[in-house]
């Protein structure tokens, strides 16, 4: 008789397929849902994953939709638990955790759309509401950011703390930035009332608040491109 353990599930010949494919070509001529599926292949040993990538696929709106989705919500396909999502929750840690790693400490900071290119590695996926400070050189190179949790209206974000870390790195200048765990950068009247608080302490100190960004997701707001820093 054959024991239990050496006997082949049917979709075994079909995982092997695919990953003999990725060896030999990458990802060249895969479908989205092809490449979800091998991804959740990682967490599910001895399962077909094909239909549950597909309905993820379609429900997400494509790869990269997929990719995105939290656990919570890749659990609302039919199929989908915590431990066959394991491959696409592992995918996100290690762009998230190579993203950050990657960005030089020297970068260049001198536009809005940079900026949030690098904020939303740091903070535009978080659930909680952080606040960052970037403190700049005269070239708008990086000196050094710090983020904090909490949110606006928080002691944080009092003046006294903001430019300490300015004055003590001898910034040209700094951006604030928050993010919006909702996905809607647009600013509130706290946001617009601390941001011109901050521009008017730095006026004093000699060290301009250049910018606020609030950063979402997939999108942000410039305060300063929205008129209220001059």
């Amino acid at each position: 008789m054959e024991e239990k353990g050496n006997k082949k599930h049917v979709g075994d010949g079909h995982r092997k397929r695919l990953r003999e494919r990725f060896l030999q070509s990458g990802l060249n001529g895969f479908l989205d849902y092809e490449i979800i599926e091998l991804l959740l292949t990682l967490g599910t040993p001895r399962k077909d994953c094909k239909q549950q990538a597909k309905e993820a696929v379609a429900k997400f709106k494509g790869l990269m939709g997929v990719l995105d989705s939290t656990l919570e919500e890749l659990q609302q396909v039919n199929g989908i638990g915590p431990s066959n999502a394991f491959g696409i929750k592992l995918f996100q840690a290690i762009s998230e955790r190579y993203a950050k790693e990657k960005i030089s400490p020297n970068i260049l900071l001198n536009s809005p759309h940079l900026i949030f290119e690098y904020l939303k590695e740091k903070i535009g996926k978080e659930k909680k509401e952080y606040f960052l400070i970037i403190c700049l050189d005269t070239r708008n190179n990086l000196i050094v950011d710090e983020v904090s949790v909490g949110t606006l209206n928080a002691s944080l974000v009092h003046p006294r703390e903001v430019f300490k870390k300015a004055i003590l790195n001898n910034s040209a200048h700094v951006v604030v930035a928050h993010n919006h765990p909702s996905g809607d950068p647009s600013p509130s009247e706290d946001d617009i009332a601390t941001t011109r608080r901050l521009v008017e302490s730095g006026k004093i100190l000699g060290i301009a608040v250049a910018d606020h960004i609030i950063v979402a997701r997939n999108n942000f707001v410039s305060l300063k491109e929205q008129g209220f820093i001059k």
